[in-house]
């Protein structure tokens, strides 16, 4: 018998910058950018996770590079962003007055957002402030940086779905500090023994490198043991979600979905993600009845899935459809 399953698109051919940057933004940062794809297309700010994640080459690949502007940019801390792994000036609303300067800079009217994980929060908190300044939002695995789902990826929750990760992460922290494991790793990501911060590190990105995807820990990226990398994401990871992400109040950014009213969208989200739990796209949903929300029924919350990317290259193709003059 023939398999009915349906044929998925797969990324997008691998684009070169067209042209790359340095641009000072103030507190001693400088924000890394690229651009890639047709000068004269669509732009698209592309919106890594993390935070302290850094920009990839695989980012690219979600646009048609006949219609689309992609921007893509190293936030404050990482990639090739500095200064490297710095904490200090480095909250949710230097970001997002980070793009609004590369925005202008740029020079850009409008633009699309396109972020996962992290990334959708950001964008989230730059569309509710400058909400003249969006022409769309492509999100996935939808964060809301609310202190109950960070609780369930990093205390309780997620640790009875991978309860064998979670024994390797919490093993980094003494028994008597793991009533507060956020607290402890925290503690050692910010002592001035780099040998200190660098093991909490470790464990810190192993327990995410290892839910990521809905094939477990066998499909942990290899950036995930790399300890240049590790350094700035989980240092700058565990510097916001101490402090709630920045947030005016638990569960703000949830509350301004009435800014995005005007603003078109589409929500992708892997059924068993258990890094950022599906309850929370649903109630972005909820809040902004014009977004579509699609669920990818067999995916968790890594974008290199094939039912994830299936779905954002057919988001990003209806955006661009959407917003771009009909021939």
């Amino acid at each position: 018998m023939a398999d009915s399953s349906p044929i998925r698109r797969t990324l997008y051919p691998a684009l070169e910058p067209f042209r790359t940057g340095h641009l000072p933004v103030g507190d001693g940062h400088t924000v890394f950018f690229e651009e890639s794809g047709n000068p004269q297309g669509l732009p698209v700010f592309g919106l890594h996770g993390g935070p302290g994640g850094g920009i990839s080459a695989d980012m690219r690949r979600f646009f048609d590079a006949r219609r689309w502007r992609v921007v893509l940019a190293d936030q404050r801390g990482c990639g090739r962003s500095t200064p490297y792994a710095g904490l200090e000036a480095n909250t949710t609303w230097h970001l997002v007055a980070d793009i609004e300067k590369l925005r202008m800079h740029l020079g850009l009217e409008k633009i699309v957002l396109f972020g996962g994980s992290w990334g959708s929060t950001l964008a989230l908190a730059y569309a509710v402030t400058h909400p003249e300044r969006v022409a769309g939002l492509v999100l996935r695995g939808i964060f809301l940086v609310t202190r109950e789902e960070i609780a369930w990826f990093y205390q309780r929750g997620a640790s009875h779905i991978f309860p064998d990760a979670f024994a390797r992460y919490r093993s980094a922290i003494p028994a008597d500090e793991q009533h507060d494991l956020l607290a402890a790793f925290s503690k050692r990501l910010t002592s001035p023994d780099r040998r200190v911060r660098m093991a909490a590190a470790r464990a810190w990105a192993r327990w995410e490198g290892e839910t990521l995807s809905i094939r477990g820990p066998e499909a942990r990226p290899t950036r995930f043991d790399d300890d240049r990398f590790i350094e700035a994401f989980a240092r700058i990871e565990c510097h916001y979600f101490t402090q709630g992400g920045f947030m005016p109040s638990d569960g703000w950014l949830l509350g301004q979905a009435g800014k995005l009213a005007d603003i078109p969208g589409v929500l992708v989200h892997g059924r068993y993600d258990v890094v950022t739990p599906l309850s929370s796209a649903f109630a972005l949903k909820q809040a902004w009845p014009q977004a579509r929300l699609e669920i990818v029924p067999d995916a968790g919350h890594a974008s290199l899935e094939p039912g994830i990317i299936d779905a954002l290259i057919g988001a990003t193709d209806e955006m661009a459809g959407r917003l771009l003059p009909q021939p």
